[in-house]
């Protein structure tokens, strides 16, 4: 049987034709969406937790992982090193910090917060906050009572551009110290639990107000592109080689994140399974309702000396057909959905308490990847023409004399 005329005859009950075509352009569907909405909410999720202050790769006092006080701070010397330098990849930018809890205030309100003390010069290239100031100005080397705040802190303080806020944390000889810092800047973020939490002064700043000196809480490194963190980790661990300092990568920092990350291919494959089964059953019942109806053909071109072989090779065809042209539909209308939806995304800000928590974005953006697109092709194309070879069989077992019976 030849593929022309296998092509003719899925056409021979144009209802059945479609239902199963419908299927098809269903299934792949919903794959290349789901793989896109999850995808990019990977994407949104380890580009956030990255960018908020932590890096690729971090090196601390040893002591500061678990206790992030000031009296486990390390020597800003170590940011100069030109062996540490080296032992990046190129293109590989670093920055030090102070980050502390502290106590923000003013007249209205007070509250816990993240004190950060920044290099105004290298941190806009590693973290969130170079391209999240969307009113007032950015921090300076020159300023030394300047903050920027996120946008829903303001709102909770009731404060604005101009206004003071008084900041208190514990200094390096267990004093209180206290500050007043002029609001520069308001900063926006993907999560509302960012815009909450952190303040941001010079890094000098932050220093002479906990009497620090030279003194850094944290370097966080950002590579050029993500996957060999381990590796330079490792790299920096042999060439510092002291016990009081801690060299971590993100997925040891942003251990929920990195075990989602894990999770999320198997929860794809899962869906690939689920879509399957049920579009499987739909071939399967639509092939043998289609050999049924046409088991005294079956009969006659065995009589006429078709082999058996012959008989499997064309239902498979027949299956083939009906595969590709859902595939070729469905995948047309996958990535047209895609392309619409990634145009604005998908805005969760009504949910924002509950995305926060698990440090999703507010809007998330579907990202097609073509390994995804190929792997579902290639698992509905494979698995569908396994399932045809039943109904192919079947037809196979029919002979002349059983379909003489057949009325």
């Amino acid at each position: 049987m030849n593929s022309e005329l296998a092509w003719r005859n899925i056409w021979r009950n144009p209802r059945r034709t479609l239902v199963i075509l419908t299927a098809v352009v269903i299934g792949i569907w919903s794959i290349i969406l789901l793989s896109a909405l999850t995808r990019g909410m990977e994407a949104e999720m380890l580009n956030n937790g990255i960018k908020t202050l932590t890096g690729h790769i971090q090196i601390q006092n040893a002591g500061y992982v678990d206790d992030p006080v000031v009296d486990h701070s390390m020597a800003e010397h170590m940011l100069d090193s030109k062996a540490l330098t080296s032992h990046l990849p190129s293109e590989s930018k670093w920055t030090g910090r102070i980050k502390v809890g502290a106590v923000a205030a003013n007249a209205r309100h007070s509250g816990g917060v993240t004190l950060v003390g920044i290099d105004p010069t290298r941190e806009p290239s590693i973290s969130f906050i170079g391209g999240a100031i969307t009113e007032g100005r950015a921090l300076t080397d020159k300023d030394r009572s300047k903050v920027i705040v996120g946008r829903a802190l303001l709102k909770k303080y009731n404060a604005r551009l101009g206004h003071k806020l008084i900041l208190m944390s514990q200094d390096a000889q267990g004093e209180i110290a206290s500050k007043a810092f002029r609001i520069a800047g308001i900063f926006d973020s993907d999560m509302e639990s960012t815009e909450k939490t952190y303040l941001f002064v010079p890094l000098s700043a932050a220093q002479h107000m906990l009497g620090l000196e030279e003194k850094l809480s944290e370097i966080s490194i950002l590579l050029p592109e993500i996957g060999n963190e381990t590796a330079v980790a490792d790299n920096l661990r042999a060439l510092i080689s002291d016990d009081t300092i801690a060299i971590t990568t993100w997925q040891q920092r942003l251990p929920m994140l990195s075990a989602y990350l894990k999770l999320t291919d198997s929860f794809i494959y899962i869906w690939y399974g689920v879509v399957f089964i049920a579009m499987g059953f739909g071939i399967v019942n639509t092939t043998l309702m289609a050999i049924f109806e046409r088991i005294r053909e079956f009969g006659l071109i065995r009589a006429l000396g078709m082999k058996p072989a012959g008989i499997i090779r064309g239902v498979i065809l027949e299956s083939l057909f009906l595969l590709l042209l859902g595939l070729a539909i469905g995948n047309l209308v996958g990535i047209a959905t895609v392309s619409l939806i990634a145009i604005h995304g998908i805005d969760l800000s009504a949910l924002s308490a509950g995305t926060d928590m698990w440090g999703m974005p507010r809007i998330i953006t579907p990202m097609l990847k073509a390994r995804d697109i190929l792997t579902a092709n290639a698992v509905i194309l494979t698995l569908g023409v396994a399932v045809s070879l039943y109904p192919a069989s079947k037809a196979a077992r029919i002979t002349p004399v059983e379909a003489l019976r057949y009325t």
